[in-house]
């Protein structure tokens, strides 16, 4: 497993497994009791084909979030696509009071007009209420997009939390062949897994990808040239520049949420330190100045505060400080290991890892209370990263005996497995909206 040890290792190469140009596939492995019901009628197709299916990736979205018990084609006799056509005596029977009917209709030179609603039917009422509608025109590519953005505005209507299927996901990934060198590759794809791109391929390890805050560029880690430099990447362009590459660490990358600093770790003084480099300038502010291992930054939601990883105490423990320097203050008790935080969108709960009887688990300690709750149930678990909602945690794991992606609700009582198709995935980190 994976732990503070390993920073030593670091210092002079690193050895990181994960794989696959295979996309990852979404499976729930556990989900709320007594989840909301809500059937998603599938949409009427007006006109010629349409290329990609609406109605089952919005299915998909909502029954793959654990909160939402979904009643799909298979579970329906009746399909409207109007109002009128809905009968809330039939769907109050079928146990659901939230229904969600739509129409996609081709307008030839590839545009498609996509009209939804979400319907409200209830004892007292003959009919059923109109809750939330829209009508969106987009080209064919943008038919998945609409998609996840509808199953956004049923799941924030319905929960009153805001959605995160419009998210994406990237991670490292590495393929291994008989007769044949290690790739290791740097890959997107939309939270559901679908459409992975390739941004980075190398024959050198790739680490730590950290996503700015407005979505367009990731902060990463490479070992080009057998040493191990900073890299930032515009994800649209796939244009790529160096930020650092000091002697010895240059690592985990972090950005600020006004998006103008990223926290670095460096060892090129000795020991790893925590940095503060301006992006535009490159100029460096040094925030730990010390001989212990100082690592692992993530910036608190306002970006007055930075979370480190440090062994201090003797063992990894996670440590805050301003963001502009200053004396570092311990958070974790709980245990002997705790590291990797990451600040959850309110600020109040660091998701973690943290081992128990041997076993690394993915963790959320409330700052309020002071207190350690285990979500993951799975065997060694690392690099959690919140959903920028903040209901879910990604973060990679050991399953059928090799890595793979998994998320866990931050309350622990949903969780998923995201296994690649070929090989394994890990070091995730997740999208803002």
């Amino acid at each position: 497993m994976r732990n503070i040890l390993i920073i030593l290792l670091f210092l002079t190469t690193w050895c990181f497994s994960c794989t696959s140009f295979a996309l990852i596939s979404m499976e729930l492995t556990r989900g709320v009791a007594g989840a909301i019901p809500v059937a998603v009628v599938p949409f009427h197709i007006n006109g010629e084909a349409v290329p990609q299916p609406v109605s089952t990736i919005i299915n998909n979205d909502l029954q793959n979030s654990g909160r939402f018990k979904v009643f799909g084609e298979r579970a329906l006799s009746q399909f409207p696509s109007e109002v009128s056509q809905v009968s809330s005596r039939y769907f109050r029977k079928l146990g659901t009071d939230n229904v969600v009917i739509g129409r996609v209709t081709a307008l030839g030179g590839d545009r498609y007009q996509v009209n939804f609603a979400l319907l409200g039917v209830y004892e007292d009422s003959a009919g059923a209420t109109v809750k939330l509608s829209k009508r969106y025109v987009v080209s064919g590519r943008e038919l998945r997009a609409v998609s996840h953005h509808i199953s956004d505005m049923i799941y924030e209507k319905i929960t009153g939390v805001r959605g995160m299927f419009s998210t994406r996901l990237v991670y490292v990934v590495v393929q291994r062949a008989a007769g044949a060198p290690t790739r290791y590759v740097l890959e997107v794809a939309d939270q559901d897994g679908y459409g992975p791109r390739p941004l980075l391929n190398s024959p050198e390890p790739i680490m730590s990808p950290s996503w700015s805050r407005d979505g367009r560029n990731i902060a990463y880690v490479s070992f080009e040239n057998h040493h191990a430099g900073i890299y930032l990447q515009n994800v649209v362009t796939g244009s790529r520049h160096l930020l650092s590459e000091f002697p010895g660490i240059n690592g985990a990358p972090a950005w600020s949420p006004d998006g103008s600093k990223l926290a670095i770790v460096l060892s090129k003084a000795g020991t790893p330190n925590i940095y503060v480099m301006n992006i535009r300038s490159g100029a460096l502010k040094q925030l730990t100045n010390d001989f212990y291992i100082n690592t692992e930054p993530a910036w608190s939601p306002n970006g007055q505060r930075l979370l480190f990883t440090s062994n201090r105490s003797g063992g990894p423990q996670l440590y805050q400080m301003s963001a502009t320097g200053g004396p570092a203050t311990r958070l974790s008790y709980d245990g002997d290991y705790n590291a990797r935080g990451s600040y959850t969108p309110d600020g109040r709960q660091i998701a973690m890892i943290h081992r128990v009887s041997g076993i690394y688990k993915i963790a959320m300690l409330d700052l309020d209370a002071g207190t350690t709750r285990v979500l993951t149930t799975a065997g060694d678990s690392a690099s959690p990263s919140v959903a920028p909602n903040g209901t879910m945690v990604l973060y990679d794991t050991i399953s059928g005996g090799r890595n793979v992606l998994g998320m866990v609700s931050a309350d622990g009582r949903i969780q998923l497995l995201l296994p690649a198709r070929q090989g394994e995935a890990q070091d995730p980190a997740w999208s803002p909206v």
